[in-house]
């Protein structure tokens, strides 16, 4: 953890530095006032003297002034110094989470990732902030107050060299309980958090079926988990303040009682039991600061190992560190005996197995099946969201192993399975692929993919604020188009030598359905003369089951090779009609889910 505080403050040393050294302050100023307040009882009032007791008086205000501002001032260092650490912590974590492969993110979760850039981020800045002030607070006024109590009495300060083990006994056992209970927690909170992401994300299925008293059923399970964690934990925390409360009043009754009987007896001032009651409480408050810092500490000590985790992890998709030259894009992809699982070290079943092909620049090739057949994951290996476990995929005759990522990514133009769009206009999101795209290409492209039409019906066309859309009351069938239409815009756009169109026609209407499909010839004879590679997925929500089991034939990636293209003809006349046989051999079909 202190590497974590040590390796992110950059930018914000000055003020984790100030803070202590205006504590340290602080803590002088306060320690000071009960010696000042000895002196005036024992000096000043017996002698009747009112000027000194003035002086001292004034001594003491201005010793509490500067205690304040010195408080003031290590209070704003600490912030600025806290908050600092916790905005270059959190870069840090988004930075490397961009890193990560596909199968980084499945490893983790992107609501644990969520959790640990937010939640685990806030103890650690609250953990410095605490520790800039009341652990540096806490063991200078310990120590010196101590010290000054073997000064007036020693006999007297033995008392708190058998109550502080004593305390600090207690604080030990509880920090070992509470931080296995706080990272129990924070999986508890990951939970959570997992549970809403994934309500809000299938809220229209939800409202579809009807489940909503099933989510509910499941969202207070998850947060009945989580509260039941939290009580486990604040139980425990709980049981140090009687422990406290209680060595800090046993204490104190030892020192008034054996105190009391030496002034009795005249062996020490008065003035002196009063300083020496101060310090007393002075040091056992420091000990109970240190057990709530303590404490906090725990909980960070839990968030810091899982920001550590994320942190210290190895990017399973990685550029090699020498990359040989790189032929010139043409948009030839080659599939050799290539077999995938998700979990590469574990010992699941291949969802591709031993799959073999070729696509030629300018070729359409049709890979069907039924959901879960593989077709997304067959797909997700040419840009190498995941890599193979088994044979290789190239690129223009070079393993996509062997490609910078930015290179190999900046070939393939994809439109994911699910399409998202980003705060801000549409054509910043058109933009996506190419920034430097003229204002004609983006248009063009809009024409191409039958988006046209529709983004110049918007209130300010492609300069539209997708957000202020909605608030002004637009359609909502329309803006929840907007993705379909605009993910194939800006692959077009990016020009990429490899393009991998998925254009799912069940969210279209019939009639853009029709036109996107009369497109597709077109648009395949304009990449094809720049020499790129065209896989375009259409997803027809018709097909008959008899054409789905019959696709699941063609392509089975659980099963081995795609079947020979004259063969594959053959069967498709059999099983569909003569127009859509045309079109899906026109067209192709690449990895989709029906």
């Amino acid at each position: 953890m202190l590497s974590l505080f040590l390796t992110h403050l950059e930018g914000y040393k000055k003020a984790a530095i100030k803070s202590p050294i205006l504590i340290i302050l602080e803590v002088v100023c306060e320690l000071l006032l009960p010696l000042v307040m000895a002196e005036i009882v024992d000096v000043a009032i017996p002698s009747g003297d009112v000027g000194y007791i003035f002086a001292m008086g004034g001594l003491m205000l201005a010793l509490a002034l500067l205690a304040m501002a010195c408080g003031v001032g290590s209070a704003k260092y600490a912030t600025f110094a806290s908050q600092g650490f916790g905005g270059n912590l959190r870069q840090c974590l988004f930075n490397k989470v961009q890193d990560f492969s596909f199968a980084d993110i499945d490893r983790f979760s992107s609501a644990s990732l969520i959790t640990r850039m937010t939640n685990d981020v806030n103890a650690m800045t609250m953990m410095l902030s605490m520790g800039l002030r009341m652990l540096v607070r806490a063991p200078v006024m310990l120590f010196v107050a101590l010290g000054v109590s073997l000064y007036l009495n020693a006999r007297l300060a033995v008392i708190l060299l058998v109550v502080i083990p004593l305390m600090a006994l207690a604080i030990a056992v509880l920090m070992r309980v509470c931080t296995r209970l706080f990272d129990a927690m924070q999986k508890k909170i990951d939970g959570l958090n997992n549970v809403l992401q994934e309500n809000l994300v299938a809220i229209r299925v939800v409202k579809a079926f009807v489940r909503e008293d099933h989510e509910r059923k499941k969202f207070n399970r998850a947060s009945d988990e989580l509260m039941e964690a939290g009580l486990t934990v604040g139980m425990r925390i709980i049981a140090i303040m009687p422990i406290m409360m209680l060595c800090l009043n046993g204490a104190t009754l030892a020192v008034l009682y054996f105190g009391g009987r030496m002034v009795m007896g005249g062996d020490f001032e008065l003035g002196d039991l009063n300083a020496f009651l101060s310090y007393i409480m002075q040091v056992l408050m420091s000990v109970m600061m240190v057990a709530m810092s303590l404490l906090q500490l725990s909980r960070s000590q839990a968030c810091a190992r899982r920001i550590n985790e994320v942190l210290e992890a190895v990017p399973s998709v990685q550029d090699k560190e020498d990359t040989a030259s790189l032929p010139a894009p043409k948009g030839r992809v080659e599939f050799k005996d290539v077999s995938f699982k998700y979990a590469a070290s574990g010992t699941g079943d291949d969802v591709l197995s031993h799959i073999s092909f070729a696509v030629e620049p300018g070729q359409f090739v049709a890979i069907v099946g039924g959901t879960g057949t593989g077709k997304s994951s067959l797909v997700n290996l040419i840009p190498r969201f995941y890599d193979v476990t088994g044979g290789s995929v190239l690129v223009d005759g070079v393993d996509v192993r062997d490609y910078p990522l930015e290179e190999l990514r900046g070939r393939v133009g994809m439109v994911l399975q699910t399409n998202i769009l980003f705060t801000g206009t549409i054509r910043e999101n058109l933009l996506w692929g190419r920034p430097d795209a003229t204002e004609e290409e983006v248009v063009q492209a809009a024409r191409d993919a039958q988006a046209y039409d529709f983004i110049m019906s918007l209130p300010e066309g492609f300069d539209t604020q997708l957000a202020q859309a909605l608030e002004k009351g637009e359609s909502m069938v329309r803006i929840q188009r907007t993705p379909e239409h605009l993910g194939s815009v800006t692959v077009e756009i990016s020009q990429s030598a490899d393009g991998i169109l998925r254009v799912a026609l069940s969210a279209h209407s019939a009639e853009t359905r029709g036109l996107l499909e009369r497109h597709a010839g077109d648009l395949q004879g304009m990449l094809s003369s720049r020499g790129q590679e065209v896989q375009v997925d259409v997803q027809r929500q018709q097909e008959s089951q008899q054409g789905q089991n019959q696709q699941h034939q063609n392509y089975d990636g659980h099963n081995g090779h795609a079947q020979d293209g004259q063969e594959r003809r053959q069967q498709r006349r059999e099983h569909t009609g003569p127009q859509d046989f045309m079109q899906q051999l026109r067209l192709g079909l690449i990895p989709g889910e029906e």
